[in-house]
C-alpha cells in the first residue's frame, strides 16, 4: 500500500511540474523554424505614417518665428495639451477616426500621411489665415518594448526619440543584456496576429551588422534568459520540498 501511494505521488509530481511550471517566466517561444525569418530579409523601415492614438507635437511658425498655436489655451481645444519639455511644445492626440482638432481649421483628417505629407498639408491649410506658415510636426509616442533577459521585471518601454534608433541602442537604453543569451535575440515586428520574427546573434563581432538595424515603432525585442538550469532548479525546489513533506507525512500516518 505504501509503495502504491509512493508511486502515485511521484508520477503526479512529475506530471504537475511540467516545463511551464518550472519556467513560467519564459516568453515568446518559437514553435517551428518556419516562423523565424532570416536577417537578410529584414526590410529597411518605411517612412512612418500617422495612425489613430498617435500623439503629435505641432508648431505653426509665422512672421518672425512666432508660434501661432501658443496663443491658444489647452482648455479651448479638445485633445490638446502642453508638454513640459519646451522642445516638444503643444501636443495633439489623433482620435479614433484619424482626425485631430486644430485652431481655426477644426477637425482635419491626418492619419495615413507621412510626417512630411502632414506638414505640407497643414501649411497649405494655414496659409489661408497666416502669411507663409511653416509647420513642424513630430510623433512623440513612438516606442519599442525591450525584454533584456534575466528576471526581476527588467522589461522597459523605450520612446523612439530619434527616427534612426538602432537595436543595439535600444538594448543599451534598457540597461544592456543582463542574464540573457546574446546569441538568441528575437526582434518581433508587424501585426501581432501574424508577426515577422527575426533571430539575431550578438555574440560575435559580425553580429554588430545585425545590431545596426533601425527599429520601427511597436517593435518588440526579446532576449532569451541564459541561466535556464539555475532558474529551473530555483523554481523546482519549492515543489520538491512540498513533495518530500507530503511523503514524510504519509509515512508517519501509515506506520
Amino acid at each position: 500500500m505504501r509503495r502504491y501511494i509512493f508511486y502515485i505521488l511521484v508520477i503526479g509530481s512529475v506530471l504537475f511540474t511540467s516545463c511551464k511550471v518550472f519556467l513560467p517566466s519564459r516568453m515568446l517561444k518559437v514553435t517551428s523554424k518556419e516562423q523565424v525569418s532570416s536577417f537578410s530579409e529584414v526590410k529597411q523601415p518605411e517612412e512612418y505614417r500617422i495612425a489613430p492614438n498617435d500623439v503629435l507635437s505641432i508648431n505653426v511658425y509665422y512672421q518672425h518665428g512666432e508660434d501661432f498655436l501658443d496663443m491658444f489655451s489647452t482648455a479651448d481645444i479638445r485633445n490638446m495639451s502642453r508638454n513640459t519639455d519646451p522642445n516638444i511644445g503643444i501636443e495633439f492626440l489623433v482620435e479614433f477616426d484619424g482626425k485631430i482638432k486644430l485652431p481655426y481649421l477644426g477637425y482635419v483628417k491626418i492619419d495615413s500621411l507621412t510626417i512630411r505629407e502632414a506638414s505640407e498639408y497643414l501649411e497649405r491649410e494655414y496659409s489661408e489665415y497666416l502669411n507663409g506658415p511653416m509647420v513642424r510636426l513630430k510623433v512623440t509616442n513612438k516606442r519599442v518594448t525591450v525584454f533584456p533577459g534575466g528576471s526581476g521585471g527588467s522589461a522597459k518601454v523605450i520612446n523612439l526619440v530619434n527616427n534612426n534608433t538602432t537595436l543595439v541602442e535600444a538594448l543599451a537604453l534598457a540597461g544592456g543584456i543582463h542574464d540573457g543569451k546574446a546569441y538568441r535575440i528575437k526582434l518581433i515586428r508587424g501585426n501581432l496576429k501574424d508577426p515577422i520574427i527575426y533571430q539575431i546573434d550578438l555574440s560575435t563581432v559580425d553580429g554588430l551588422k545585425e545590431a545596426d538595424l533601425v527599429l520601427q515603432a511597436n517593435d518588440i525585442i526579446y532576449v532569451e534568459p541564459a541561466k535556464v538550469v539555475t532558474q529551473f532548479m530555483r523554481e523546482f525546489n519549492p515543489y520538491l520540498s512540498l513533495t518530500n513533506t507530503v511523503l514524510l507525512v504519509l509515512q508517519l500516518i501509515l506506520r
